[in-house]
């Protein structure tokens, strides 16, 4: 091949490798900020709508009773079969207290007086008289409180006594839930529950669907820059392109991995009811837990830990899943393109060759499959208990945990380093690709 060709083939290959790393930049740039508007969207509606200020809130209870109280107050009224059934006890009580009032008379007299009273009593008054007229002054009794003044006197009297113990009834949280209730609204752009709901599962729905189409478009880059590369597989002279671009692709699989979310835990109580006073209380969406981490999350989180053990465990994962790749990546670009000498020095050799041993970001992929299975049946398992479906009480839950963009990437780099370090090894590590191109060199001066 003359070398105008080789230079022009050159060209048209960097090219080509340059539009894919600027679309693999694109979407993984796109990802990450879609991916860190999720977690905040998130965060907000978890907050929003957190088990504190519903279900655990005596506000939220008080304001959710006295809703179905006052308006039984408002229209309470007696019913005939109600009145009928009060005479009856008017009546009871009128019959046993007069019984106790002449029994209290006839009892045995010990003085004067009280001989006189009794004698008094016993000649003038008819015990069955009495008696007889009960039933009048029971329904006079039943006309009275139940006319219109008394009703409103004692629907006056109840509202009141409900307005006292509302005022008595309360938490710390009322406050606070007001607060954050107006700052989502705000952000938002609604104003009532129904439509913060709506908004929140659109705009979620949106992300959802368009971060994963721009983690399988990274992934199709990088596919596409392989292909490329074995269609070039026989160009010596390209090769330490190819392989110096490849290591370019990799180090933004790598930093996007681990910047975007790889796991999303959501536990939450869908709906709880039940019938109180014929009408139906209820809580909708109260968020038991929430955490969404990417892999830099998890390690700032044990790193920030006062507990040595989790600093350790953090330092560890700093170290062999997130620094060494990236020297190892340093090492192997330092190896193609520097002269003989600095290639081949220890260290430099070290990394590019050996250290693939302590690197574990594939120790590390499966590390996070097997904690989201184990953490996930630990969630179905608890949640399920929860729900219950027995009379008037009804409880739903759901489990919204899943693995994240963010783990799509991170494997995608693992299996793609992979693939690099096998072609690496096969045509860098002995030297193959300098002496081809040293020949190749030779042959064009000639």
């Amino acid at each position: 091949m003359t070398p105008i060709k080789t230079t022009l083939l050159r060209m048209i290959l960097i090219l080509g490798l340059a539009v894919l790393l600027g679309g693999e930049a694109f979407f993984g740039y796109r990802l990450y900020k879609l991916s860190a508007e999720q977690e905040q969207i998130k965060e907000d509606y978890s907050l929003s709508n957190s088990i504190t200020f519903g279900i655990f809130s005596v506000d939220e209870w008080r304001d959710k009773i006295a809703a179905i109280i006052n308006p039984q107050i408002h229209d309470f009224t007696l019913s005939p079969e109600q009145k009928k059934a009060m005479q009856a006890q008017v009546e009871q009580a009128l019959h046993g207290l007069v019984n106790k009032a002449v029994a209290k008379i006839n009892k045995p007299q010990k003085t004067l007086g009280g001989k006189l009273k009794k004698l008094a009593f016993n000649s003038m008054v008819n015990t069955d008289d009495i008696q007889a007229q009960v039933p009048s002054f029971a329904r006079t009794i039943i006309a009275k409180v139940s006319s219109p003044v008394s009703t409103n006197r004692l629907k006056d009297i109840a509202s009141a006594k409900v307005g006292q113990l509302e005022l008595q009834t309360y938490d710390s949280t009322a406050e606070a839930n007001q607060q954050i209730t107006r700052y989502v609204y705000g952000k938002y752009h609604v104003s009532n529950a129904a439509d913060y709901d709506k908004v929140i599962n659109s705009r979620l729905a949106t992300i959802r669907t368009v971060t994963y189409n721009y983690a399988y478009a990274m992934l199709g880059c990088v596919l596409a820059a392989l292909a490329l590369w074995w269609l070039m597989r026989k160009q010596a002279h390209l090769q330490t392109i190819l392989f110096v671009m490849s290591l370019v692709y990799a180090l933004l699989l790598l930093l996007v991995g681990i910047g975007t979310a790889i796991v999303e835990v959501d536990a939450r109580i869908r709906s709880l009811n039940f019938t109180l006073l014929g009408q139906k209380v209820d809580f909708e969406n109260q968020v038991l837990f929430f955490q969404r981490k990417s892999l830099w999350g998890v390690v700032e989180t044990l790193i920030s830990q006062s507990k040595p053990d989790a600093i350790v465990v953090g330092s560890l994962i700093l170290l062999f899943v997130i620094v060494l790749p990236v020297l190892r990546m340093i090492a192997k670009g330092i190896h193609i393109v520097s002269s003989k000498k600095f290639a081949g020095s220890g260290i430099v050799r070290y990394l590019a060759f050996e250290a693939a041993k302590w690197d574990m970001a594939d120790v590390m992929v499966v590390g996070i499959l097997m904690t989201y299975i184990g953490l996930n049946g630990i969630l179905k398992s608890q949640l399920s208990s929860l729900n219950i479906h027995s009379g008037g009480l009804t409880t739903v839950t759901e489990n919204n945990s899943s693995l994240q963009p963010g783990y799509i990437i991170f494997v995608g780099y693992v299996v793609y380093t992979a693939v690099l370090s096998a072609i690496f090894k096969r045509t860098m590590g002995d030297g193959q690709i300098r002496k081809k191109q040293y020949r190749r060199a030779a042959v064009v001066t000639s």
